[in-house]
């Protein structure tokens, strides 16, 4: 006999996991399906974010930034290290607890919030019936008033070089190396890419990053990215723009290498590498998720449709994360579940789709919300840019941290800010006191009127919001554009 449930979710990552808390938190008896399974054949809740993701990439990102703090950035300060090593075993399995810890701490939060997890592959049958598949192949079926899919994202392969796990990887093999790779190569010069790529440039290997586009960080302010792109190569990233991959050739013996062949505007090129990341993207997880005769409709990337509420074309299904339009960022699956769930309710909740921020992790980190100067040319909005640079914040100064700047965008007429972008120290944590201000429709005369503490990182911020209009006081650009 079929269990049922009012709310059935398939995932257990940030947006699937949350939708789940939340809907059990509401009075609302909730089940979350979860395929993933540990070392041990256990299942392990947190999807790709916290096993193989955001949080175990962040924890190699800190760990290989302190050691290159360490090795190099500390005599600065009057300290002196001699033979500073590095245990990439060790290193890696501090991940590993780390991301134990957290999977662990999600399987509490659906004990407390009486979440029943089941472990399986889920397949919707019907519009109101899931099927689940254990790892023993044992099926049980499970019945709902609603269904949430939450399957998130699988990396992206490309046919020129397969994925073997060893020497060719994808995302999830970059975050297991048991030594630090001589050569490494990567391909793709987006987020992914350029994370795992400085994790392994600053542990010592020649980094080389093939992007196919001709433009380093699209998505990104221009002059922000071109600031990134001299940044990194600074920091011994070899970005090669234009390098469009055409074929992979495998070595032999016990330590295999790879060629790599790749054509650039210069013509055809070889590189040969110890290792390989394959990092160019993300696909949405849908793959026999569906049966064909339930009718949810995919468009031709295979993300499911959704309205702006998360309403798949069969009413009572959604879909929320990285299966469904937009970026594929955790706190973006996240609003959506909580917004999901209170919508099960009849709440007005909705999720500000046009101030989801976006970081990339690197050192310094690159971070912006809402529009950037090329967006709104390309729209027509006169608008007043106001700037300020870490090299003479005095905060930034005194942790001899002071690469990158903070710049502000706001509309011509009524002040309002459009758009923040920063790149430099914590530049996550100061963008978000912005996607506060920009959530209440602050304009840059309320942040140059707010009171910051000194000295702060944050004083940056606050020098680039009077740099708008014309008031810094510690040298601060201002342009217009009309």
């Amino acid at each position: 006999m079929a269990k049922q449930y009012e709310v059935v979710v398939i995932g257990s990552g940030p947006a699937g996991y949350v939708a789940a808390i939340r809907c059990a938190q509401l009075g609302l008896k909730t089940a979350c399906i979860e395929k993933w399974l540990n070392k041990k054949n256990q299942t392990v809740y947190g999807g790709t974010c916290l096993n193989v993701g955001c949080i175990p990439s962040k924890a190699l990102l800190d760990s290989s930034h302190k050691y290159l703090e360490a090795q190099q950035h500390l005599d600065v300060h009057g300290i002196k290290v001699t033979k500073v090593a590095m245990d990439v075993a060790l290193m890696i399995a501090r991940k590993d607890k780390i991301v134990g810890q957290l999977t662990q701490g999600i399987k509490g939060l659906f004990s407390a919030n009486k979440v029943d997890g089941i472990g399986g592959t889920a397949r919707i049958v019907a519009a109101n019936k899931v099927l689940v598949t254990d790892a023993e192949g044992a099926e049980q079926e499970l019945t709902a008033d609603k269904i949430i899919i939450a399957a998130g994202s699988v990396p992206t392969d490309i046919p020129p070089t397969p994925v073997d796990g060893d020497t060719i990887v994808d995302s999830t093999g970059a975050l297991e190396f048991q030594e630090t790779p001589k050569r490494l190569g990567v391909i793709g010069a987006g987020i992914i890419g350029l994370e795992l790529g400085s994790v392994w440039a600053r542990l010592g290997s020649e980094v080389t990053v093939l992007e196919a586009l001709d433009e380093f960080l699209p998505a990104v302010d221009r002059q922000l990215a071109k600031e990134a792109l001299k940044m990194l190569t600074r920091q011994g990233l070899n970005i090669k723009l234009g390098a469009r991959v055409t074929g992979s050739k495998l070595g032999k013996g016990a330590r295999k290498t790879v060629a790599v062949e790749f054509t650039t505007a210069d013509g055809e090129q070889k590189a040969q590498f110890d290792k390989l990341i394959v990092a160019v993207g993300r696909r949405p997880y849908t793959d026999a998720l569906i049966d064909d005769a339930v009718g949810i409709e995919l468009d031709d990337h295979g993300f499911i449709k959704v309205d702006d509420q998360c309403v798949t074309n069969i009413a009572n299904i959604y879909a929320v994360g990285d299966v469904v339009r937009g970026p594929m960022l955790a706190h973006k699956g996240m609003e959506e579940g909580v917004m999901v769930a209170e919508r099960l309710l009849d709440k007005k909740t909705q999720v500000n789709y046009a101030l989801v921020p976006s970081v990339i992790y690197t050192h310094p980190e690159i971070a912006w919300v809402g529009k950037n100067e090329e967006e709104l040319k390309a729209e027509n909005v006169e608008y007043n840019v106001g700037s300020f640079p870490f090299a003479i914040n005095g905060r930034a100064l005194a942790a001899n941290d002071s690469e990158g700047m903070v710049k502000l965008l706001a509309d011509a007429s009524t002040d309002r800010i459009l758009g923040c972008h920063i790149i430099g120290p914590s530049a996550a944590d100061l963008l978000q006191q912005l996607v506060i201000a920009m959530e209440f429709s602050a304009s840059a005369e309320d942040i140059g009127l707010t009171m910051f503490s000194h000295p702060a990182l944050s004083e940056a911020v606050h020098e680039a919001a009077l740099a708008v209009n014309g008031h810094a006081i510690h040298i601060g650009n201002r342009r217009k554009r009309k």
